[in-house]
């Protein structure tokens, strides 16, 4: 009897290996782009533009709508045949707001471009008490909602456990008055000091050190595909543009 259990519970054990075996072959071929929808997305796109490079193509959440990675770090949307392109982030909605939908590639782009720069290369103002999390903010001194985000929001994110990391993005880019003033704070003795008076419209001492660091930063905001001010990237290479009150940041960054 003990024998005739065994050997049934062996052959159910085997059952369900094989029906295991059998959904994750279905589950990885249902997630596979077919060939001819790849090749017939790519040819129409280098037809088009063929003095770009057209990489790896992923799915999205909208049925017939696919993200395809064009050289060097730029990412489209398009259709099953390539013949239509959305440039920009792709937005859910959420009970607190609209979340961009950001694909696996994209995230990973941001989060290894914000990895390459220094802490020293930004302001950072840090959380009170333990850090839970980080949050980089693409700023202009002479944007107001910019310093309305350091004057009000901020406060409100360092007590609740966010640091802020400070990144330089001059709209008007570096032969601008902004470019001057912000380059200053960050070649400053106390820059922290510094940025916080220039969020107060309150003038400092102009000194354009050689080796400050906006000019990268600048263009790895660009690269990012940041084109106004505020904007904070998440630890998890969330994209967030506009002014946000710290209620609203904070529902945001607990959600990933």
């Amino acid at each position: 009897m003990k024998k005739k259990i065994n050997n049934m519970l062996f052959f159910k054990l085997n059952i369900l290996g094989l029906l295991i075996v059998f959904f994750s072959t279905f589950l990885n071929a249902a997630e596979k782009i077919p060939e001819d929808v790849s090749k017939k997305i790519k040819s129409t796109l280098k037809l088009s533009r063929p003095d770009l490079k057209f990489d790896n193509i992923e799915r999205t959440k909208i049925p017939n709508l696919y993200l395809i990675k064009v050289d060097p770090d730029q990412y489209f949307y398009t259709n099953e045949n390539g013949e239509y392109l959305i440039v920009g982030d792709m937005y859910q909605a959420k009970p607190f707001g609209f979340i961009p939908v950001v694909s696996d590639s994209i995230l990973d782009m941001r989060k290894n471009i914000i990895k390459e720069i220094p802490k020293s290369n930004m302001i950072i103002f840090p959380s009170v008490g333990e850090t839970m999390k980080t949050l980089y903010v693409f700023t202009d001194v002479d944007c107001h909602f910019c310093r309305k985000f350091h004057n009000e929001t901020l406060p409100d994110l360092t007590l609740a456990g966010v640091e802020i990391r400070y990144l330089a993005f001059p709209r008007a880019g570096l032969d601008s008055e902004s470019y001057k003033k912000m380059a200053s704070a960050w070649c400053a003795e106390d820059k922290n000091g510094a940025l916080s008076s220039l969020k107060k419209s309150e003038l400092i001492d102009e000194y354009v050190c050689k080796k400050n660091p906006i000019r990268n930063q600048l263009d790895l905001g660009l690269e990012i595909g940041i084109t106004g001010t505020p904007a904070m990237l998440t630890e998890d290479g969330i994209l967030l543009v506009g002014y946000r009150s710290a209620k609203k940041l904070l529902e945001i960054i607990s959600s990933y």
